[in-house]
């Protein structure tokens, strides 16, 4: 681990947060590679998965944004975490945006409840989308850590925005799969599954390299950028993660994955940073 943090450390880290992501995203890949051996999912095994996702969103809100852009921000007491405050707020409200006006569907959710302007598009479609939807935060974070990083922010590590990649890559492995059953399910054949499931992840690459270039470039956003990511994900995991897992009788099985996914993303950063 510490040559891969040492390998981040000399390259341009625009390019780092490239690479980080196309890592999540071949996770997610991998992940959706499972619709070829598998020909279905138990509903309990994708709830606990789903939890995990979430968990492992929580953590990294906190743990790798929240935290570490309070500690950069200027001034002391209610002074120092207005940056935070508002940056949750923004990240909040962008998600809220994005889940009004893109037409999704989410996993678990009957195609009656599909979300965001009317459309004619195909269930395969729609439920890519939302899985895409929740991946934009995701990319979006690991960006900003690097971008920290160059702009040589205290608080800002390669170890942290490591960190955060990898456990963004690991709960994007149950993701894959969790996409590209359901798809399976309505029909499609094993390729085409599998072709939505990766491409859910292919946003994080983009919006990683967005984020970097900002900060970057507008050194003084960073605090606001990590709580924007940080209201992004959390707005995700309450309107979207949650709510899929208390679709059936196994939302004890979907806490415990929680529970997990909280612990393993805390102590890849707590480890690493």
């Amino acid at each position: 681990m510490e040559q891969v943090i040492s390998y981040f450390e000399s390259i341009d880290p625009v390019l780092a947060a490239f690479y980080a992501t196309v890592f999540t995203w071949a996770l997610t890949a991998l992940g959706a590679a499972l619709v070829f051996f598998f020909k279905t999912m138990n509903r309990s095994v994708l709830d606990g998965m789903l939890g995990f996702t979430g968990g492992v969103m929580v953590a990294a809100s906190f743990w790798s944004l929240l935290a570490p852009g309070i500690e950069m921000s200027p001034g002391e007491g209610f002074e120092k975490v207005i940056p935070a405050a508002v940056g949750f707020l923004l990240g909040a409200l962008f998600l809220f945006g994005l889940d009004k006006v893109l037409p999704h569907l989410h996993i678990n959710f009957k195609e009656s409840e599909k979300e965001g302007i009317k459309t004619p598009w195909h269930k395969t479609t729609l439920l890519t989308l939302a899985i895409t939807l929740h991946n934009i935060p995701e990319g979006l974070a690991v960006g900003v850590l690097f971008g920290g990083v160059a702009a040589g922010f205290d608080g800002a590590s390669i170890g942290g925005a490591v960190a955060l990649a990898l456990g963004i890559g690991l709960q994007n492995f149950p993701e894959g799969f969790a996409v590209a059953m359901p798809l399976r399910r309505q029909g499609l054949s094993r390729r085409k599954s599998f072709m939505y499931g990766q491409a859910s992840a292919l946003v994080e690459p983009i919006a990683a390299v967005i984020g970097a270039w900002a900060v970057i470039a507008f050194q003084p956003i960073l605090p606001y950028a990590l709580a924007f990511a940080a209201g992004a994900m959390i707005f995700v995991v309450v309107e979207e993660v949650i709510p899929e897992t208390q679709q059936d009788k196994h939302s004890d099985i979907a806490v415990l994955g929680f529970i997990g996914g909280f612990i393993v993303m805390m102590t890849l950063d707590v480890g690493l940073g």
